[in-house]
């Protein structure tokens, strides 16, 4: 078996970005992924502005003792302000333009007024309350690089430096069927022997999550040739195949030599639990589809847990490679184990764990891979290494789930 470190370092070294853009509008652009840089072409903010509701006031003019000044202006956001003339102040309200000639804004509560005029009742130094032109960005500045990934903020970030569109990776392109004479559709008699299909559910949910155009070909038969005959049908139109189910080595277990005989399998099997018979490989596309070459092939466990937790670990970086983001291992944390599993495994674990009140870690009671109830329960996964029992008390590795899903 192979371990999940080289595992992972297999599947991104065969993920190569796509070669295919498009530019979308900045409102659409939601989670693509960027292949041309965003460059500032201002500063922002783009002139000097207020960041309290105020008055704007020249330092010098407090420091020879002048407290109550003559209101010249009223400076609300969006207007432009005449230079202020010496001797006066300015009312101006935040996000509003300085004037030119003002060097401070005093905060209301720091002052009081009557009659057109201000007293102010602070001594304030040059610069406070005044958010400089260009605080947050420098013209000419690279403010999100190639390969990031666009969340809300980023979308944010690129609309204030006047950005209408956005060159982006085009969508993964996945296909994905589910292998299992026992699978029924919610809604449908479960007969005797049968499982409802929730793999289907979580998967497909799991893709969508992260903007894959999702092909779902549904319950695909117990039988070599309905088997390879979805392969080749899904291979000509997608970049990856997904399976789930049907890679072990069971007698009707027919996705391995479908796979097989329609292209090739590079990895199987890994030291891991759970998730041990997970595939990875390639389906050739038929001639004269309209791509060329090969699909990507990558064959999950049937048991649910196994499947869920396969897909976080190998799936979604390989999807996000393939998108062209630049970094896509999760972000893990060292938390406190408030449990003991005195039993070690040859194989790395993933345990389903959540963060308690005290901030350590619990256990799911039943770390099974068919138990699904411990992915909605817990908040993540602790990264157990091979042969290593774990002690109440100790620092473990745990990867939430917000780290993994999207």
């Amino acid at each position: 078996m192979i371990s999940t470190a080289d595992a992972l370092a297999t599947l991104l070294a065969a993920a190569q970005p796509l070669a295919q853009t498009e530019t979308l509008s900045t409102f659409d652009a939601l989670n693509r992924v960027l292949v041309a840089e965003v460059v500032s072409s201002l500063d922002v903010p783009p002139m000097n502005t207020s960041a309290m509701d105020g008055y704007a006031v020249r330092v010098a003019d407090l420091a020879q003792g002048s407290r109550r000044l003559p209101v010249s202006q009223r400076i609300p956001a969006g207007h432009a302000p005449q230079p202020l003339a010496a001797g006066t102040a300015a009312r101006i309200f935040t996000g509003a333009s300085v004037p030119p000639g003002a060097d401070a804004v005093v905060m209301q509560e720091q002052t009081e007024s009557a009659d057109g005029e201000v007293t102010i009742l602070h001594n304030p130094k040059a610069g406070e309350w005044i958010t400089a032109q260009g605080a947050d960005i420098k013209k000419d500045s690279v403010i999100l690089p190639v390969g990031t990934r666009l969340s809300p903020a980023a979308l944010g970030l690129a609309a204030s430096v006047g950005c209408a569109t956005l060159t982006v990776t085009r969508r993964v392109k996945v296909a994905v069927f589910f292998t299992g004479d026992e699978l029924t559709m919610p809604g449908e008699p479960l007969k005797p022997g049968a499982i409802y299909n929730s793999n289907r559910f979580t998967l497909t949910g799991l893709l969508r999550n992260l903007g894959c155009e999702v092909t779902d070909y549904g319950i695909v038969p117990d039988r070599l040739d309905v088997t390879r005959e979805t392969l080749r049908d899904a291979a000509a139109t997608h970049d990856l195949i997904l399976t789930s189910g049907g890679v072990s080595v069971g007698e009707e277990d027919h996705v391995k030599p479908a796979v097989e005989a329609e292209g090739r399998i590079d990895m199987w099997q890994i030291a891991m639990k759970p998730g041990k018979p997970l595939a990875f490989g390639a389906v050739r596309r038929p001639e004269g589809s309209p791509g060329s070459g090969e699909a990507f092939f990558i064959g999950l466990p049937g048991n649910p847990v196994s499947s869920f937790v396969t897909f976080l670990l190998f799936v979604r970086p390989f999807l996000l490679r393939l998108a062209g983001v630049a970094h896509v291992s999760p972000r893990a944390l060292s938390l406190r184990a408030d449990f003991s599993q005195h039993k070690a495994d040859r194989r790395n674990e993933f345990l389903r764990a959540r963060v308690n009140p005290a901030g350590g870690l619990d256990l799911f009671s039943n770390q099974s891979s068919a138990v699904l109830t411990s992915t909605v329960w817990g908040d993540g996964i602790i990264d157990n290494p091979p042969n290593h029992a774990i002690s109440a008390g100790e620092t473990v590795r745990f990867i939430p789930f917000t780290e993994l899903l999207y």
